[in-house]
């Protein structure tokens, strides 16, 4: 029997005619992009997921060159605002509201870490989450967004300020493009 086609009950039983492609559709397929298998009058149903697996190697792999990109973004960016242009980049000290200048191995290792948190986030939210690169971009984005903002929020001067916010814009737009790259290639159908 296709799945298609109709059943109907026994003669005078009263129900209604039934129609397996109500629910499945004309192409077999559930509301929920689900296949079925159909037994006699759709009685038997055999549903394989549609939601992918995650191969952990390529995306960590994947995790760790973003983490070395992020690390040399750092330094490439504090020797070109610090050594080129004598400005400081600074980052938020220990004490609430204080800051603090940093060097070029104190960002590429914020870098690292970054890249790591934003990877093991992509893998959480490829497991749980119904469209993971929507969210992973919006987490991303908005945690560099509020990285951006924050220099402007102390009082330093402006010029610290923006070179400040160029250095962390750059190193979050790293970061997210290319975990979630890796993410969606880490991606496999079955």
């Amino acid at each position: 029997m296709s799945p298609a086609s109709s059943c109907r009950a026994p003669a005078g039983a009263g129900l209604p005619l039934v129609t397996v492609s109500s629910y499945y559709g004309s192409d077999g397929y559930d509301s929920y992009g689900d296949r079925g298998e159909y037994g006699d009058h759709g009685g038997r149903r055999r549903v394989t997921s549609s939601r992918p697996r995650v191969n952990a190697g390529t995306l960590w792999a994947g995790g760790a060159a973003t983490a070395l990109v992020a690390a040399l973004v750092g330094v490439v960016a504090t020797l070109v605002v610090t050594g080129v242009f004598d400005i400081p980049v600074i980052a938020p000290a220990n004490a609430e509201g204080a800051v603090d200048y940093i060097g070029a191995v104190w960002l590429a290792g914020f870098g690292v870490v970054g890249s790591f948190l934003a990877t093991a986030l992509a893998h959480l939210l490829m497991l749980v989450a119904p469209r993971p690169m929507a969210f992973l971009g919006w987490i991303v984005g908005l945690v560099t967004v509020v990285f951006v903002v924050w220099p402007f929020t102390i009082a330093v001067e402006l010029e610290v300020q923006i070179a400040s916010a160029l250095v962390y814009i750059v190193m979050g737009i790293a970061i997210g493009s290319l975990v979630s790259g890796m993410a969606t290639r880490a991606i496999e159908e079955y």
